[in-house]
C-alpha cells in the first residue's frame, strides 16, 4: 500500500502546475475576451461569442486530441503537457469569461455612476472601482471551476501527460489491482483541493477589505 502511494504522490507535482498553468491563462486571457463579449461593435462580439461557445460546448478530450494530435504532430511540436496547458487553459478562458460577464452585470450601476460623478478617470474608475468589486463576486465562481478543473486535469492522461490518474491507470495495468489504488488516488485528490478553500477565503477576505476601503 505505502508503495502504491508513492507511485501515485509522483504524479502529484504535474497535477498542480497543469492545474496552476490552465487556470493562470485561463484568468488572464479570459479578461479580453469577455471585453471583447461586451464590445458594442458587432464582428468583435459575435468572435468572442464563438470562441466562448466553442471552448464551452465541445468536450475537452476533443480539444486535447485535436491540439496534441492535430496542430502538435505538424510543423509545430507540443509535449503533452503543453499541450495540455494550451487546450485547458483556452476551456477556462472560456468559462473565465462568462464568470467575469456575470461578475460585472451583478454590480450596483449606482458604483460606477458615483465614481464618474466624481471626476474619476476611466482607467482608474475601472482599475479601482469596478475591477475589484467584480473580482470579489467573480471569486466563489471562479474557485469552483478550479476545483473542477483539477478533477479534468485527469483528462490530460490520455495524451500521456504524467499526471496523478496516468500514473493510477499504470499502477493498475502493472499490479493487476484497482480499488485500493484508486481510494489512495481519490484522498490525493481530496488532499489537493482543500489548499484551493484556504485560499480562496484568504483571498475573499483580502478583497473584501479592498472594496471596504
Amino acid at each position: 500500500m505505502a508503495g502504491n502511494f508513492w507511485s501515485i504522490l509522483a504524479g502529484v507535482p504535474l497535477t498542480i502546475a497543469l492545474t496552476f498553468l490552465a487556470f493562470a491563462v485561463g484568468a488572464i486571457f479570459g479578461f479580453p475576451i469577455w471585453m471583447m463579449r461586451m464590445a458594442k461593435t458587432r464582428p468583435v462580439r459575435l468572435t468572442a461569442t464563438g470562441f466562448i461557445l466553442a471552448f464551452r460546448s465541445i468536450p475537452p478530450i476533443v480539444w486535447l486530441f485535436l491540439i496534441f494530435f492535430g496542430v502538435g504532430s505538424g510543423d509545430i511540436s507540443l509535449s503533452p503537457f503543453i499541450s495540455a496547458v494550451i487546450g485547458m487553459g483556452l476551456i477556462t478562458a472560456a468559462n473565465m469569461a462568462e464568470i467575469y460577464r456575470g461578475a460585472y452585470a451583478g454590480l450596483d450601476i449606482g458604483q460606477t455612476e458615483a465614481a464618474t460623478a466624481l471626476g474619476i478617470r476611466t482607467y482608474h474608475r475601472f482599475r479601482d472601482v469596478i475591477v475589484p468589486q467584480m473580482l470579489r463576486t467573480a471569486l466563489p465562481s471562479a474557485v469552483t471551476f478550479a476545483i473542477g478543473l483539477l478533477k479534468d486535469t485527469s483528462i490530460a492522461s490520455l495524451i500521456g501527460v504524467q499526471e496523478v490518474a496516468f500514473q493510477v491507470n499504470a499502477l493498475a495495468q502493472r499490479t493487476f489491482t484497482g480499488f485500493d489504488i484508486y481510494v489512495i488516488a481519490a484522498l490525493i485528490y481530496v488532499a489537493i483541493s482543500l489548499p484551493f478553500a484556504v485560499i480562496a477565503r484568504w483571498a475573499d477576505l483580502t478583497l473584501r477589505l479592498r472594496v471596504a476601503r
